[in-house]
């Protein structure tokens, strides 16, 4: 397994604003894919809470971080 990380120190406004609108779009993005593929599910239903919750979080200007870890597991995806 293969891991990458990104972190984004949020020190300014600007860069909260940034944070914000980043998990906006990813909250967004995981809901237009929870609709065309899991609508329903509980996997879904649970990913996109947990999205929400992060998307909230960010709704107020404060200093923190942004940390996003990618891990990528062996093999691809059966057809």
């Amino acid at each position: 397994m293969s891991t990458y990380e990104a972190s984004f120190k949020i020190d300014s406004k600007d860069d909260s604003y940034a944070a914000r609108r980043l998990l906006e779009q990813a909250y967004d993005t995981i809901r237009e894919e929870s609709r065309s593929v899991r609508e329903g599910t509980d996997d879904a239903d649970e990913l996109l809470r947990a999205f929400k919750t992060l998307r909230e979080a960010a709704k107020e200007p404060t200093p923190g971080r942004l940390t996003i870890t990618y891990e990528q597991y062996g093999g691809g995806f059966e057809d």
